[in-house]
């Protein structure tokens, strides 16, 4: 899921292509992506953008009269910039946004279609959207410490609730864990002021760092390989590659769909944590460290 860093990137490519320009048409193909409909999206045809903005992990475009369109790309929604119509056209995306200059084109990968369009009226109608979570580059360390404690979750799950903090998923995440050396399985009602500390400067450390390399690849193109998945990252996708800070192997907790990636040496004191699905097939034979985990590996 493209999370704050790649949201940032997209709005500045967006700010330079279509800021200011008319959005002449809009294209939908799939039923399922609008989920609004009064205001019309017929609406904003016509319009010209005025503002674009962040709202959580989603992309709000700005038009007169107060009139908002905004896109959740969700995990496997992908953005694309055309000058080519014809092209766009070709590319079958759920939706195209014909404006007077290129043509704007939402596809997404998969046979779950999540990704999900909104066209609503003025700052009431965006707050309904709003997840709530705190705008950390906002939030002085008081404020980023009292969001984080207000109640008893994982540090995995407090990063990644949309209700807590704003635009972090489960990629970076582990990138702010490593860069802080926290357990993702830490709880934030037992963290120290100085750990909070060092949390707080690692999560802006990380996401500036990261908007700063996915600009640098971009350059003046328009963002086309947004992906969770980066070979600079330093355990997130990295399973069994060796912690660019201590070379030990990176280890996994997997659950559902999604997967946490942590360094054992770095962030938990050499102690691996459960895999929920291995564990409970295991019980007692759970390797309780990497040496011994290792050590099963070669018996077999």
């Amino acid at each position: 899921m493209p999370e704050l860093p790649d949201i940032v990137v997209y709005i500045e490519a967006l700010e330079k292509r279509v800021k200011g320009i008319e959005l002449k048409h809009v294209r939908i193909s799939s039923p399922f992506l609008l989920r609004t409909a009064v205001p019309p999206i017929s609406i904003i045809e016509g319009k010209t953008v005025l503002e674009i903005r962040r709202l959580g992990k989603r992309i709000c475009l700005g038009f007169p009269d107060d009139l908002w369109l905004v896109l959740h790309l969700m995990i496997a929604g992908r953005l694309h910039w055309y000058e080519d119509r014809a092209k766009a056209i070709k590319a079958r995306g759920l939706a195209v946004f014909e404006f007077a200059n290129g043509s704007l084109t939402l596809t997404e990968a998969g046979t779950q279609k999540r990704a999900s369009l909104h066209v609503v009226q003025g700052e009431a109608g965006l707050d309904k959207l709003n997840p709530g979570g705190l705008e950390v580059f906002e939030a002085n360390l008081d404020q980023f410490a009292e969001a984080l404690r207000r109640k008893n979750h994982t540090l995995k799950r407090a990063l990644t609730d949309p209700r807590i903090f704003s635009g972090i998923g489960n990629a970076y995440s582990d990138e702010i864990l490593w860069e802080a050396r926290l357990s993702p399985i830490a709880l934030t009602q037992k963290l120290t002021d100085e750990e909070v500390n060092r949390l707080f400067a690692a999560v802006k450390l990380s996401l500036v760092n990261w908007a700063n390399r996915l600009r640098e690849d971009t350059g003046d193109k328009f963002p086309e390989k947004v992906t969770a998945f980066r070979p600079e990252m330093a355990t997130h996708g990295k399973y069994l590659e060796p912690c660019p800070r201590c070379g030990n192997k990176i280890q996994r907790i997997r659950y559902a769909a999604n997967e946490t990636n942590y360094c054992p040496h770095c962030q938990t004191g050499g102690r691996l944590l459960a895999d929920r699905a291995l564990s409970q097939l295991l019980k007692k034979d759970w390797p309780r460290s990497q040496e011994e985990l290792e050590g099963l590996l070669r018996e077999k």
